[in-house]
């Protein structure tokens, strides 16, 4: 079975977050949006890019009712370290999870088999567990935190629709599609 429109997996972990170690668990996610957002290691070149781009989205997010997780194998205190010792990632307030034992990882899928590190992965994950989108690159290919943002509105907007539908290219506002039998061959 494919990991969209699953439900994700029992665990629990510790992450940092604003200035604390906290435990998480699959409990932490339901009943909200989640983003979990893996990344290969702390201390690293693309992943602070990225994970700045989320932390400068995550007051939008936040206002959606979106909850972020970063996920890699460090853990929770080489993440504070981290937190500390980069301007860019000092700036992060959203959940940063050590996953050091892989149970994470693994429940979605994204270990790098015999390195023990996360693929560079995004899943979008309904209040009511399920996993709605998934966006995973090579190592040197970065993410779009403007993108995940988009996918965020879209996927709260078919679950807020039902009967309607997202485009390609789909912006909050814009035009959305009813599939019907009116519309085969004619789009």
């Amino acid at each position: 079975m494919g990991i969209v429109n699953s439900e994700i997996k029992p665990f629990n972990a510790t992450a940092f977050k604003q200035g604390e170690f906290v435990e998480i668990s699959e409990a932490d996610v339901k009943g909200k949006w989640s983003v979990f957002f893996f990344y290969p290691a702390d201390f690293t070149f693309v992943c602070p890019t990225e994970l700045g781009d989320v932390a400068d989205k995550y007051e939008e997010l936040q206002k959606l009712g979106v909850e972020v997780f970063s996920v890699s194998t460090d853990t929770h205190f080489t993440h504070k370290a981290w937190h500390d010792a980069s301007e860019t990632i000092g700036k992060i307030n959203y959940f940063m999870v050590g996953d050091q034992t892989g149970t994470i990882t693994n429940n979605f899928g994204v270990m790098r088999e015999g390195q023990g590190l996360a693929d560079r992965a995004t899943f979008l994950i309904d209040p009511d567990g399920i996993i709605q989108a998934v966006e995973i690159t090579a190592e040197g290919i970065g993410r779009d935190a403007d993108d995940l943002l988009r996918k965020v509105k879209a996927a709260q907007y078919v679950r807020n629709n039902p009967g309607e539908v997202c485009p390609a290219k789909w912006k909050e506002g814009e035009a959305t599609l009813a599939p019907s039998l009116d519309l085969v061959g004619k789009i």
